[in-house]
């Protein structure tokens, strides 16, 4: 068992057809610059930084008002880089204005096709998206929202949050996207750090068939820290209605439905022309220990870094219709948004679960819409695959271009999955890594690249990474295991932390000092064949008697019993090895639990992974915390076990699961 999983991860499985690779953006831009191959391409964007951060602009067609007076200015070091100084523009110009300002086509083009859980379907033109858009512009500005002034979004997923989004970029107000699963306390959290005095949320959405509630939740959170002073409601599950059955709180001096306070404003509106770093969003990214970091990007670098990976990367073209599986309240959503429609492109969202009426939800979702790039966490797909292939047989996903992955490293099995069944096994699948902190990702495959399974291909574009260890000293020709680095300063990568510099410091810069590299906490390898690999993040990393794997190789390797259906491992203190495998684990419905399987998973993982790495213990749950894009929180499971602090938890969608955990059998 353990040759056939190193060889699956070993093995080319995709080799891009030559017509296909041949008609990509990347193979366009090469050309345009007489870049002959691949590697080529990856010196070149990754050393000459100022050349190829120069060029984008100009080649990507994004608008400047003012042309700026340098590329940067890395007088303070890159740990406070000026990207583009004096320069001006404005993302919502480039998203929006120009495309609805075009002839009649491109106006009524449709910018967001929404479908909700129930069936609902919405289209956003690109005249109608400007139109509401500057009528949130116009409504902010009536409150005394000014430049640098900061704006909550604790919406559902409906397509106004477009509209909330750039119409905060208009009026050159700082948007605080909040993920709408977030209770009382993690929402109260951000609106205090970011001292929202406007919070945009709705009176709820549906879930699973039911209805969640949310304005009860951001009363509560409000009525807990202060600050706002004016809550916009949107109407979703009808609360508004005379005859509606559903009550929900309403303070009528501080409250007002969104038909009442953006649907009667002007819908002329002149955008703001901004500084090039001039903040525009704030989004948060959770700690391990402490209230949540306050990341805080720029219009230059919101602009340029999800516009140049949908681009390259994801080979948007404009017939293309766009799917990343997010919601706004977190990065992959205003990126999603933001990229796609810097080209006047159409992007497909959904509001509901995955698995809701039934596990082929999102098959049927490819097939109804037509989607040609469709974005999903390998958790996801792994809780999606174990359902079995018949749901997504029947359906017609002959439409995909392009597949998209994110969030966490992948096992080969889950990975040939979604490569063979979903992407009929000539889809490339671009499994980008990088997050919140740079809104975007370090690690890209591009479209032309052959591919091994679970694979990010190399450096993304510009973005000059390494792989170093303990002492900084690079390992990545080496082909070692070390810790994922930036040798560089990107456009996108935040200019500090809403804190203050001193935790910004901290966080990213503080263990790598000479020279300075931006530690990203992710434990990654280039093999012999070029391919880079993460292996977790190096905190997640098990040390077993000095011998490191990440976690999700053991996952991977239970997970191969027929009788499991997720696992999760997490590293404990051992008096013998240092740290020992505690393994999580759960079964297949109608499995009985016993120890006869404990000990199959057991010497399963020992076989694949070696003995070291058999787990001391192996306990039963039914359910893992988990994010809303389906990552594991594997600290929290640590925690719960070792009675640490648990640390900011604020990022979890079910908090209940750490009972389940804490009671595990």
């Amino acid at each position: 068992m353990t040759e056939n999983i190193e060889a699956l991860r070993d093995e080319i499985v995709h080799e891009p057809d030559s017509g296909f690779a041949e008609s990509t953006n990347v193979a366009a831009f090469m050309d345009e610059y007489g870049i002959a191959d691949y590697d080529e391409l990856i010196e070149r964007t990754t050393t000459e930084i100022e050349w190829f951060w120069d060029e984008l602009p100009d080649y990507l067609g994004i608008d400047f008002y003012e042309d700026y007076d340098a590329v940067r200015d890395d007088t303070d070091g890159p740990q406070f880089t000026k990207w583009y100084p004096g320069g001006e523009l404005n993302v919502a110009h480039n998203t929006v204005d120009r495309h609805a300002a075009l002839d009649a086509e491109r106006r009524n083009k449709v910018a967001c096709i929404w479908e909700g859980e129930d069936g609902t379907v919405r289209e956003l033109t690109y005249h109608e998206l400007k139109r509401q858009s500057n009528q949130v512009a116009n409504y902010l500005e009536s409150v005394g929202i000014n430049t640098g002034d900061t704006v909550g979004l604790y919406m559902p997923m409906v397509p106004e949050v477009i509209s909330i989004l750039y119409g905060c970029f208009k009026a050159g107000a700082i948007a605080v996207p909040i993920f709408s699963g977030f209770g009382v306390d993690a929402t109260a959290t951000r609106i205090e750090d970011s001292e929202c005095s406007v919070l945009f949320t709705g009176d709820g959405f549906y879930r699973r068939g039911g209805e969640i509630t949310l304005k009860d939740a951001a009363d509560e959170a409000i009525d807990e820290v202060g600050h706002v002073e004016h809550t916009v409601v949107f109407d979703r599950l009808g609360a508004s209605d005379d005859d509606s059955d559903l009550e929900i709180p309403f303070d009528d001096a501080r409250d007002a439905w969104w038909a009442d306070a953006i649907a009667t404003r002007s819908d002329e509106y002149e955008t703001k022309s901004l500084p090039s770093d001039q903040e525009c969003m704030l989004l948060y990214s959770s700690g391990t220990t402490g209230k949540p970091k306050g990341i805080v990007h720029t219009h230059a670098g919101a602009q340029l870094q999800p516009a140049k990976e949908l681009h390259f990367s994801f080979d948007l073209k404009p017939a293309d219709r766009f799917c990343w599986v997010s919601d706004i309240g977190w990065m992959m959503g205003p990126w999603t948004l933001i990229g796609t429609h810097t080209f006047g492109g159409t992007m497909v969202m959904y509001e509901g679960a995955p698995d809701h009426p039934q596990p082929d939800r999102f098959w049927e979702l490819i097939d109804r819409h037509g989607i040609t790039q469709f974005g999903i966490s390998p958790t996801a797909i792994r809780a999606l695959r174990k359902q079995g292939d018949e749901w997504v047989e029947g359906h017609d996903l002959s439409s995909l271009r392009i597949l998209g992955s994110t969030g966490e490293p992948w096992d080969p099995e889950s990975w040939l999955w979604y490569y063979e069944r979903v992407g009929g096994g000539d889809t490339p699948i671009i499994n980008i890594s990088g997050g919140t902190e740079i809104f975007g990702c370090f690690l890209s495959p591009l479209p032309t690249q052959p591919l091994k399974p679970c694979t990010l291909g190399g450096p993304g574009l510009g973005m000059a990474v390494d792989i170093v260890d303990e002492t900084g000293e690079s390992v990545r020709d080496a082909h070692e295991r070390g810790y994922l680095v930036a040798r560089d300063s990107n456009p996108a990568m935040t200019k500090s932390l809403w804190g203050g510099d001193d935790r910004y410091l901290h966080e990213y810069w503080s263990a790598f000092q000479k020279p300075p590299m931006w530690n990203h906490g992710d434990w990654a390898q280039k093999d012999e064949d070029g391919f880079w690999f993460l292996h977790g993040r190096a905190d997640d990393v098990l040390n077993v008697a000095g011998r490191k794997v990440g976690p999700a190789e053991i996952e991977g390797a239970a997970m191969e019993h027929v009788d499991v259906n997720q696992a999760a491992a997490v590293g404990v203190p051992d008096d013998t090895t240092g740290t020992a495998v505690v393994l999580y684990v759960i079964v297949e419905e109608g499995v009985e639990e016993t120890d006869g399987l404990r000990e199959e998973i057991r010497e399963l993982v020992g076989e694949e992974q070696g003995k070291p790495f058999r787990p001391r213990e192996i306990l039963f749950v039914d359910e893992f915390p988990k994010t809303q894009s389906g990552k594991i929180i594997r600290r929290a499971v640590e925690a719960t076990y070792t009675g640490e602090g648990l640390g900011d938890l604020s990022s979890i969608e079910n908090p209940d699961a750490l009972d389940n955990i804490e009671n595990a059998r």
